[in-house]
């Protein structure tokens, strides 16, 4: 296999430790393991030096999320390609096989979005939605925003792998509606800085979280999760709630 055909895999970290040794045994025959490690307190690094990854710090500061040590990770891989995972995320051996397939087109895409099925309450939200993640892409030219939940800036057309019964990400993290909303409160803190100059007000209140319910609810399939789903609809109405009232308040007190 040539140097444009090999794979590097990069997982940013902070005490990572409860998913990890999965996570890199997912992981193990892509060419390159690269852990991007935000200064754990926990044995995140031992764990991953135990599976022979290649080992990076990126000096965590007052950071909460991971955005900004994006691209120092991205560009501390080798190979022409990289697949970005999360900690708590694992990588099926089809999902494998099907991202060599697609390097060998000379002619494809500068990355791809790939299907991923997160857990809710117990339950994989497998058959009724896949969350779409911007996760595999060529090193060279791309960079990632240091803002939450940003998307990388691919040098080139992107497109959506097909999602299947089995190539895919599997998020492991099952969250407590306690963690749940610590970290929606976390989140929406961290999103304001992206949002504020939207303008948001009255009608934004009182729409987008209808919508962002009805848009769980029906187009992404929740109902069919029966109590699990109503919950999680509703979940994704409050963060969009709590998001522009945190903006209002803000314009409000200065």
């Amino acid at each position: 296999m040539n140097e444009e055909q090999k794979i590097s895999v990069v997982i940013n970290t902070y005490n990572a430790r409860q998913y990890l040794a999965k996570v890199l045994e997912s992981v193990k025959d892509f060419d390159e393991v690269v852990v991007c490690d935000m200064e754990s307190t926990d044995d995140t690094v031992a764990i991953a030096e135990q599976y022979g990854c290649k080992v990076v710090t990126f000096p965590k500061g007052d950071y909460t999320f991971c955005e900004p040590a994006r691209n120092f990770a991205i560009q501390s891989a080798a190979y022409k390609w990289v697949l970005v995972v999360d900690a708590d995320e694992l990588v099926t051996p089809e999902l494998r096989e099907v991202l060599y397939q697609k390097i060998a087109d000379p002619d494809g895409p500068a990355g791809y979005y790939i299907p991923r099925q997160n857990l809710f309450m117990g339950m994989f939200v497998r058959d009724f939605h896949y969350d779409y993640q911007l996760r595999f892409l060529v090193r060279k030219g791309t960079e990632w925003p240091p803002t939450i939940h940003s998307l990388p800036k691919v040098p080139g057309k992107v497109e959506k792998l097909k999602a299947n019964p089995n190539a895919r990400l599997l998020h492991l993290m099952d969250e407590t509606m306690h963690e749940t909303i610590e970290k929606l409160n976390k989140y929406t803190d961290n999103e304001i800085e992206k949002k504020r100059q939207r303008g948001y007000g009255l009608w934004a209140l009182l729409w987008r979280p209808i919508w962002r319910f009805s848009q769980c609810y029906f187009l992404e399939g929740a109902f069919k999760m029966g109590v699990r789903g109503l919950i999680r609809a509703g979940l994704a109405a409050v963060y969009q709630f709590v998001l522009i009232s945190k903006i209002i308040e803000e314009r409000y007190r200065s």
